[in-house]
């Protein structure tokens, strides 16, 4: 049963994001051909630009964006903001090539600009700049919301940079960007904007200082100052923090609570995680402080670019918009991506030389998108699943960029009863080889020998195993991280572990990863010693876990969340009045479903549009597997029912009278 029944909070626009958008539009061609080409520094780039806008962007990457219909564009985002060195291009600094980006390097003739060598391992032409970014902002009606950098390293480097020049040289930096946005064409920064072409200003209202930085207290000490200086110059301007790398754990926690005390106007989340985590979290923001900062979700995906993924992700954005009150922006995370030049997956639009396409996520996105609405009508819907089961599986032992030894491994059931024990006193045959990397036996150890593998899982035991208790003593021997132990391994795919000095050896978490896509249960800032031997300990008892490292609880979480496969919201456009009814269904059968409108008095006829497809699909340069159907349904009254089709996302645009 799904039912609406009053009008309530306005909605926010459910937005686009540009993340790393610069790398991909200025690849060489590397086969293929897109049209006339023309050669700056060198490199070839399109004629036909979006808006025949010079220097702009590829006209079909470009309409993809502009199909969207985003609230905002963010600029640059991520790791290139972070990253990297804090100074300048010039001799004073030696010319760093390996720089965060500074906006002052892309502004100005295209021909000057200096280049620079980023964090994703490719060098940077700044073809497409601020100038640029700001005209196709405007040119499809979105807010631009840039990032600047906050002089805390963070994506592993997590280093604050202590240096009073410095800072004051980037808080000025940031101030002339809003001058080189807002400032009138007499002014210092307006009359560069003015001589590129624009002499009219931007309209810049919101500005993010910092990504994802994983030193929460070194950061916001910085942040302060930023804002301060911004809003002394710009009251008008929404200066937006962020709450480090993850979606929980202690430098989430740490970052949240400064950012109450400060009355900070809004505050960035990221999390990539598994479909899953996206199918057990709708309800991630009901709870939240309606009093306290608002929420903008810059950059969020479950992993994969399969209609799987994309189902995860309506599911969860019905609960974004069922939320709007505090979650006012959000932008699914990087946008394109070169098939022949790929740093990070998922992306939201693929292409190559002469083509580009949408995943299946996009289609998702661009469906909701196109669909916000101006009010969320309350709705419920019945039918949560329940977890049941023990959390059950073998054990593991993995590695990650590292060498890493493990001795006296030991299970026992609840009982006390032994379960398998290895001191690795003679071979290794009770362990199972499925990861990478190289393992042998040496002096009684098990040892992953390869400091550059990732995800060398070796396992043991039995799948059905459940409420035992894990002992294990791991040793670091070289490389950039810690160690991985393993419980609850259902296969390669479907399992947990505590990844004790993970990501460059900076954060200890607990990870869960089902069919391939990982999420974090808990986490907590800490690193591994090379050379000494740690003793591992994992209680599993039903689906409680308490974990002790050294003999001392670390931590302790409870995987008993519901994955509810069936989503929806009810939205009101203002200006048609149509009722928005938008229902994820990712279950393997169709649902056959009473809606009740309350006392709405409605057309007999609704416009619906379905998303359905099998949950391993993808879209491709030459076949759109995942693709919006349109239809139109009689016989809609205020109470009527329809049956939603396996795995699909639906939505019935309903004429009020």
């Amino acid at each position: 049963m799904l039912t609406a029944v009053r009008y309530c909070e306005r909605l926010g626009r459910v937005p686009g994001d540009l993340h790393r958008l610069p790398h991909q539009l200025h690849r060489p061609p590397h086969r293929g051909q897109f049209g006339r080409r023309r050669a700056r520094h060198g490199l070839p780039l399109p004629r036909d630009t979006y808006k025949h806008e010079p220097n702009g962007l590829r006209k079909d990457l470009a309409e993809k964006i502009a199909a969207l219909h985003p609230g905002f564009v963010r600029f640059p985002g991520g790791c290139l903001v972070n990253t990297g060195s804090m100074q300048d291009y010039s001799e004073a600094s030696g010319y760093q090539r390996k720089r965060s980006y500074q906006w002052k390097d892309t502004v100005g003739p295209v021909e000057t600009r200096a280049t620079n060598a980023n964090f994703w391992g490719y060098n940077q032409s700044y073809g497409l700049g601020y100038y640029e970014y700001f005209r196709f902002a405007e040119d499809i009606g979105a807010m631009p919301l840039p990032v600047v950098p906050a002089l805390v390293t963070g994506c592993g480097q997590n280093k604050a940079i202590d240096d009073d020049a410095l800072l004051k040289r980037h808080l000025q930096d940031t101030l002339d960007l809003i001058e080189f946005a807002n400032g009138p064409a007499t002014s210092t920064w307006g009359k560069v904007r003015a001589e590129m072409g624009h002499p009219k200003p931007f309209h810049l209202t919101h500005i993010e200082v910092g990504n994802e930085e994983n030193l929460p207290t070194e950061f916001f000490a910085r942040f302060t100052q930023f804002r301060t200086a911004i809003q002394a110059k710009y009251p008008y301007m929404q200066v937006i923090s962020n709450s480090g790398p993850d979606d929980s754990g202690s430098t989430f926690d740490t970052a949240w609570q400064l950012n109450k005390d400060a009355k900070v106007d809004m505050v960035d989340e990221h999390y990539y995680n598994s479909p899953q985590w996206f199918l057990q979290n709708n309800d991630r923001y009901d709870s939240y402080d309606r009093n306290g900062p608002k929420v903008f979700v810059g950059e969020y995906a479950s992993g994969g670019n399969t209609f799987k993924n994309g189902l995860a992700e309506a599911a969860y954005m019905t609960g974004l918009e069922r939320n709007a009150d505090v979650v006012k922006l959000a932008s699914c995370a990087p946008l394109f991506a070169n098939e022949d030049y790929v740093q990070w997956r998922p992306d939201l639009v693929w292409f190559n030389n002469h083509a580009s396409w949408g995943s299946a996520n996009y289609e998702v996105q661009k469906l909701f998108m196109n669909n916000v609405g101006d009010r969320v009508v309350p709705s419920t819907a019945t039918t949560t699943p329940n977890v049941s089961g023990p959390i059950s599986g073998a054990v593991g032992l993995s590695t990650w960029n590292t060498s890493a030894a493990y001795d006296d491994v030991k299970v026992t059931d609840a009982d006390g009863s032994t379960l398998p024990s290895d001191d690795f006193s003679g071979d290794a045959s009770q362990w199972t080889h499925t990861g990478g990397g190289s393992w042998a036996v040496q002096d009684g150890q098990y040892v992953e020998t390869s400091d550059t593998a990732e995800n060398t899982m070796v396992q043991a035991g039995d799948t059905n195993w459940h409420d035992y208790d894990l002992h294990v003593k791991a040793t670091k021997k070289s490389g950039k991280e810690g160690f991985l132990v393993a419980f609850g391994v259902k296969d390669t795919g479907s399992y947990y572990w505590w990844n004790i000095g993970g990501w460059n050896n900076t954060q200890t978490a607990v990870e869960q990863a089902v069919d391939g896509g990982k999420s974090t249960l808990i986490a907590k800032a800490g690193s591994v010693e090379t050379g000494r031997a740690y003793d591992v300990d994992i209680k599993v008892r039903g689906r409680q876990v308490t974990l002790y490292l050294d003999g001392q609880e670390w931590g302790s979480f409870a995987d008993n969340k519901p994955a509810e496969p069936f989503r929806q919201v009810v939205t009101k456009d203002g200006k048609t009045g149509d009722l928005i009814v938008k229902v994820v269904n990712a279950q393997s059968t169709a649902a056959r479903t009473a809606i009740d409108l309350g006392d709405a008095e409605v057309a007999k006829k609704a416009r619906v549009t379905t998303l359905a497809a099998a949950q391993d699909a993808v879209n491709t340069e030459t076949a759109t597997a995942v693709a919006p159907v349109t239809s139109t349904l009689t016989g809609v009254a205020d109470r009527f029912t329809y049956t939603f089709p396996a795995n699909s996302v639906t939505f019935l645009r309903i004429r009020q009278k």
